[in-house]
Formats: C-alpha cells, structure tokens, sequence
C-alpha cells in the first residue's frame, strides 16, 4: 500500500445513502449516521483531515458543512433527485456519485491516503474510487447484512434484494479490511460471507462521553417535556418491522390488562419517524393502528424523528430505554443509553446480545415475545433499587466504549494498511 505509517492525513469517508446529520429516527437514519458523525469527528480530534462525502437530499443545503468541527466536512455529492428516494434506488445512480467525489477532489486539489465506506452501497462507491485513485486502502464497514435481514424478514417486502446481496459479496472481496463491530458479526461474515479472516478486524462503535453522561431526571424532563405520565419508557430509532416495536406496544398492552397500577402514571415514548405527515408510511400507520386496536392510546405517545443533541435529555428522563429488534448489527441506542445511566431491555440478538449484560447493564428478552419483555419492564417500574443499581452499572460499563479508545484502535488498523 502507499503511504508510510504516520502518512494517513486525510480520509474520504463515504456514507451515500444517508448523511450524519440528519435527525435520528428518520426514514433511513439510525446508529449508523450516529457512528460516522462521532467517529468522523474523533478523527478530528486525532489530527487527521476528514470529508464525509454523502449524497444531496435536499437542494437548499450547502454542499459543504462544517458541523463535524476540527477541520471536518460533510460534503453533499448531488447524484439522482435532491430530495429522500428509498435505498433501492440510491444504487441507480452510484456512477453519478462517484463522479462527483472525483470532480470535488480535482477542484480542490485534494488526495485522500484512505476511504473508508459504510454500507454496501458505499463500499461499490470505494472500489470504483480506487480505479482512479490507484492503491488507495479501503477500510468498510457494512452496519448490517443482508443475509442477516433475511433471516428474520416475516415478508417478501422486508427482504433484503438480490442486488444487495450481490453488492455485499462483492465488498467483501474488494476491501483491504473489514471492520466488524462485534465477534459475532464477524462469524456472520465469515460463515454467510466466506470473507477472509485476516482482512477482519473486531471495532466497536463509541460512545461520546461528553455528551452522554448522566443528568438528573428532573432537569431532563423539563427540557424534552414528554406530555403522558411520570415515568417514562422509550423507544428510539427507525421505524420499520425489524425494529419490533409491534411487541413494546404489545408488552404495554399486557402490563396495562395484568398490572394496571404499575402503568397507571408510565408512558412510552417512540422517537423516530413522522406520525403527522398527511400520508403515514405503512409501519407508522400499522402502529398507530395498533395502539388503538390495543387500547394503550393514552399510554403510548409518537414523537417523531429528533435532533441528535436533543437525545441525551430523552434518555435521562426515561427509566429504560426498550429495543425489542429482531436484528441488531450492534446497538448504538442501547450504548448511549447505558452511558446516561439508563438500563436497556433488548432482544437477545446480534450485537444486542454481546452489548448488554443480562442483569448487569440492563436486561435481555427472547425476541418477539411481548409476555417476557412485559415481565422485566413490570420489575423495572416497581422496583427502584433494582432500576438504579443497573443504571449505575450500565454507565460503568459504557467507559470502555469511550470514542477515544475506539478511534486508537481504528488508527491501528488504518497503520496496517499504510
């Protein structure tokens, strides 16, 4: 590879479908636009020159942006129409995308020693990149897997396609190194995949400390104002099947029928989506639906996609933070929540599994099964002593993940290929 050890200065990092920015919760904005803003951002901090390349949704924004601080950019490509166009069709136009990288990099004058892609799509993006920036290393990271959606797709509509799963093999040959975000992650690449071991390397994501500390209860719920109930359990994150939100409302349902006083001042807090746009998406719709159909509607409250910097409040007003995912590449939420201070109830699968700590950080429930995540948010809610101890726990065991440590071992990888 080119570059000597201390020569990687300067990065394209590649996050096409989606940018760091954008509020959590929407459409397609969930702990990997967390990831690539706080990691892009650590870099930062760690002397080297980062451009986040994105594709332009909305022609209002200034291609570039310097929200990322210590010299950091994210820089909006136009490719296809500027404005949110499902997954499915960000891939017509990775062409027209790459050319706009390599057209920002020659009117700049700027040479990159690495690119590193997140998501499929970008990983296509890099290898095409590489054809004209020869010998340049490319570090990927996929976020989640295909093969692993379709594992627990219950339809044909939540089923990853074809191109995709195509697109992810062919990342796989085409990276220098993978960065997997936990070991079990790393035996889906190598088992689904037939990905090379040596090129594998096991990350975490981080979590900022600075900004994800413990704040007392009553301040934070001041500042996000959650309008039903004293005690709060939430929800946050995209909303779409895979997330399982069906079996919290589910879970409420139950508590409500079989312990009415133990939620007779409690509401659930959903982060994520737009439940007052004209034309509701299908998940949204079912879900309001439901909670009508289960009669919870004054115990459950949709409160859209939010700001990124907001969160910290949300997570210290709430007693848990709920993730009932059938799949979870990692579990960015349960992370930032577990640094508040706040206990996490999360299905025991994908990195959800590896991050939370069955009685230590918080707890884990079989997936799908409304009836045992019922019974540990019933012990969180009618047991004080037992809801502190593991919040206090839980931010223990979040100072590991501290974005520093994260991004020394990244630049070890990146060393590696220099």
């Amino acid at each position: 590879m080119k570059n000597s050890t201390s020569s990687i200065r300067r990065i394209a990092m590649l996050s096409v479908h989606t940018c760091p920015l954008a509020l959590l919760g929407g459409k397609k904005t969930g702990g990997m636009n967390v990831y690539v803003r706080d990691f892009s951002r650590e870099l930062g901090c760690h002397g080297l020159q980062v451009d986040v390349f994105t594709r332009s949704q909305d022609d209002c924004q200034p291609m570039i942006k310097h929200d990322l601080g210590n010299g950091g950019r994210v820089i909006h490509i136009p490719a296809g129409p500027e404005r949110p166009i499902p997954v499915a069709e960000v891939g017509n136009y990775l062409d027209e995308f790459t050319d706009g990288v390599l057209h920002f990099a020659r009117a700049e004058g700027l040479e990159y020693d690495l690119i590193h892609s997140h998501y499929w799509l970008s990983g296509l993006v890099a290898e095409q990149l590489r054809q004209t920036w020869v010998d340049t290393p490319i570090v990927h990271m996929f976020h989640t897997l295909g093969h692993m959606k379709n594992l627990i797709a219950e339809s044909d509509s939540e089923r990853a396609p074809q191109a995709r799963l195509d697109g992810e093999a062919r990342v796989v040959q085409i990276a220098d190194r993978i960065i997997a975000a936990t070991p079990a992650e790393e035996q889906q690449l190598l088992e689904l995949y037939a990905a090379d071991p040596a090129k594998i390397a096991v990350i975490p994501p981080g979590v900022d400390l600075s900004r994800f500390h413990p704040i007392p209860k009553a301040v934070a719920r001041e500042r996000v104002g959650i309008p039903c109930g004293n005690k709060n359990i939430l929800f946050a994150g995209r909303i779409e099947p895979l997330k399982g939100i069906d079996t919290l409302l589910q879970a409420m349902s139950i508590l409500q029928n079989q312990h009415p006083q133990a939620v007779s001042d409690t509401c659930v807090a959903i982060i994520g989506g737009d439940p007052w746009a004209d034309t509701l998406d299908a998940e949204m719709a079912r879900l309001q639906e439901l909670r009508t159909a289960l009669g919870i509607h004054n115990l459950v409250t949709f409160l859209g996609a939010k700001d990124q910097d907001i969160l910290p409040n949300y997570y210290a007003a709430a007693e848990m933070v709920v993730m009932p995912s059938h799949y979870e590449s990692f579990g960015m939420v349960a992370l930032e929540a577990m640094a508040m201070g706040t206990p996490v109830i999360a299905s025991e699968v994908g990195g959800l599994a590896h991050l939370v700590q069955h009685g230590v950080n918080g707890f884990h429930v079989p997936s799908r099964d409304p009836d045992a995540l019922a019974a540990s948010m019933l012990a969180l809610l009618t047991n004080d002593e037992l809801r502190q101890q593991l919040g206090r726990q839980a931010r223990e065991y979040a100072q590991q993940y501290d974005w520093s440590n994260i991004v020394q071992r990244m630049l070890g990888v990146y060393r590696q290929l220099s």
